[in-house]
C-alpha cells in the first residue's frame, strides 16, 4: 500500500519570518492626487517617496490620452504572445522609436523587466557558458544566471579588477558579464568604463540593465552609457524598463541584429507569454517622446535629489554615497526600518522599509526616492520629519 504524502505546512516558514521581523505587508494606495506626488494609502493622505516615477509621467495627461485612444482602438489586451497574432503596430513602433533612442540595430519588447533579463541571459548562456554577475545585481539578473544552466559567478560590487581576475582564470567557452547600470537599492553607478574594458580584454559579452539610469542620467536622459560615453560595441545588450522614469510597464533588451533575432528565436519568456497590451505600448511611446520634450523633469528630479541630500546631511541623516534619486538611509536593523517608516507615515509621508532579502542582513533601510512631481515643501518637510523621528546618524 502507497504511503500518503505528508501535506505540506507552510505555517511554520511564515511563523519564522513573523519572528525576524521580516513578514512583508502590502498597503492599499486608494489614490493618487493629480499634479502632486501624493497617495491615499490605506486611508491616509500622505507624500509618496517611494515611487520609481522619477519623471512624474504616470499620471501626465499625454501619456493617459494615448493610452486611451489606442484602447479604444486595439482594446484592453494583446490576445495572443508575439510570435502568434500578438504583434501589433503599437509594438513594432515602438521597438523602432527604441532602436533610434538607444543608437541600436534593433530592440524587442518584454512583458516585465524579469522577463527581459531572464529571457536574454537564457538564450545567450549554454551550459558550457561561464555568467559572471556583480554580487548586487538585482534579483532577475540573478535568476537568470541561474536558470540558464551556465557556471555562475558573482564579484564584489563593482570591483571591476575583481572581475577581470575571474574572467581571465576562466575555462573555455562564452562569458557574459551582467550588471545592474544603476543598482536599485543603493543607488550607485557601476563603473561600466573599466567593466567594459574588462571584458574587452577578456572576450566577454557585456549586458547592463539600465532600469534606473533610463530617463534619468547622462546629458539627454538616455542613461548610464550615455553618462559614461559607451556605445553599442563596448556594451552589445543593453536592458531598459518602462515601470520607472518612463511612468508606464514592461521592458525592452536593445542590441545589434543578431542579438534581437536570436532572442526572437530562443527567449522563452517572449515566445511563450502573451504579448505587452497595446495601448502601454501606446502610452510608452507617448511617454519617451515627453521625457525627451520636457527635459525639466529630469533635471528637476536632479536638481531634488541634490537638495535632499544638502538638508538631510546638514540635519545628520546617514546617506549612502548616491547622486541619483535613489537615495538610502541606512538602518542597519529590520525592526528599525519598519518603526521609522511608521513614524514617518504617521507624519504623512509614505518610504516603505527595505529588509532582507532584498538588502543583507544588518543592512535595513528606507529607500527615499526623487521624483520630479515633488515639491521643494516636501522635501524640506520630509528631511524635517526624519530629523525629528531621530533617524540614527
Amino acid at each position: 500500500m502507497a504511503v500518503p504524502a505528508a501535506p505540506i505546512s507552510l505555517a511554520p516558514a511564515l511563523a519564522e519570518i513573523e519572528a525576524r521581523g521580516l513578514r512583508r505587508r502590502r498597503r492599499t494606495v486608494q489614490r493618487r492626487i493629480p499634479e502632486s506626488a501624493e497617495i491615499e494609502v490605506d486611508g491616509r493622505r500622505c507624500v509618496d517617496f517611494c515611487s520609481n516615477d522619477y519623471l512624474g509621467l504616470a499620471a501626465h495627461p499625454q501619456v493617459v490620452e494615448a493610452f486611451i485612444g489606442a484602447a479604444r482602438i486595439h482594446g484592453v489586451g494583446a490576445r495572443a504572445s508575439h510570435l502568434i497574432s500578438g504583434h501589433q503596430p503599437e509594438h513594432e513602433a515602438l521597438e523602432q522609436e527604441l532602436a533610434a533612442y538607444t543608437a541600436r540595430e534593433r530592440a524587442i519588447v518584454f512583458s516585465t523587466g524579469y522577463m527581459a533579463n531572464l529571457g536574454l541571459v537564457r538564450a545567450l548562456a549554454g551550459r558550457e557558458a561561464s555568467v559572471f554577475g556583480d554580487s548586487l545585481n538585482h534579483a532577475s539578473l540573478i535568476d537568470g544566471g541561474r536558470l540558464s544552466g551556465a557556471a555562475l559567478y558573482r564579484y564584489p560590487h563593482a570591483d571591476a579588477a575583481a572581475l577581470e581576475l575571474q574572467l581571465a582564470a576562466r575555462g573555455s567557452g562564452a562569458a557574459i558579464v551582467l550588471t545592474d547600470g544603476v543598482f536599485s537599492m543603493d543607488g550607485d553607478l557601476a563603473p561600466l568604463p573599466a567593466i567594459a574594458a574588462a571584458c574587452a580584454r577578456q572576450g566577454a559579452f557585456l549586458a547592463v540593465d539600465d532600469a534606473h539610469g533610463l530617463g534619468v542620467l547622462g546629458r539627454t536622459g538616455r542613461g548610464l552609457l550615455e553618462h559614461f560615453q559607451l556605445d553599442a560595441t563596448e556594451v552589445p545588450a543593453l536592458v531598459g524598463t518602462f515601470g520607472k522614469a518612463f511612468g508606464s510597464f514592461g521592458a525592452f533588451v536593445a542590441g545589434g541584429e543578431d542579438l534581437i533575432d536570436t532572442l526572437v528565436q530562443r527567449a522563452r519568456t517572449y515566445i511563450y507569454t502573451t504579448a505587452l497590451p497595446p495601448a502601454v505600448a501606446a502610452a510608452i511611446r507617448a511617454a519617451l517622446k515627453v521625457s525627451i520634450a520636457e527635459s525639466w523633469r529630469r533635471e528637476r528630479a536632479l536638481a531634488l535629489t541634490r537638495r535632499f541630500r544638502a538638508l538631510a546631511l546638514a540635519a545628520g541623516i546617514p546617506l549612502a554615497a548616491s547622486e541619483t534619486p535613489i537615495q538610502p538611509i541606512l538602518l542597519g536593523a529590520a525592526d528599525d526600518a519598519v518603526q521609522a517608516s511608521n513614524a514617518l507615515l504617521e507624519r504623512g509621508f509614505y518610504a516603505a522599509a527595505i529588509r532582507p532579502p532584498t538588502v543583507p542582513v544588518g543592512a535595513s533601510r528606507l529607500r527615499i526616492t526623487l521624483s520630479a512631481a515633488h515639491r521643494d515643501a516636501d522635501i524640506e518637510a520630509l528631511v524635517a520629519a526624519l530629523a525629528e523621528i531621530q533617524v540614527p546618524g
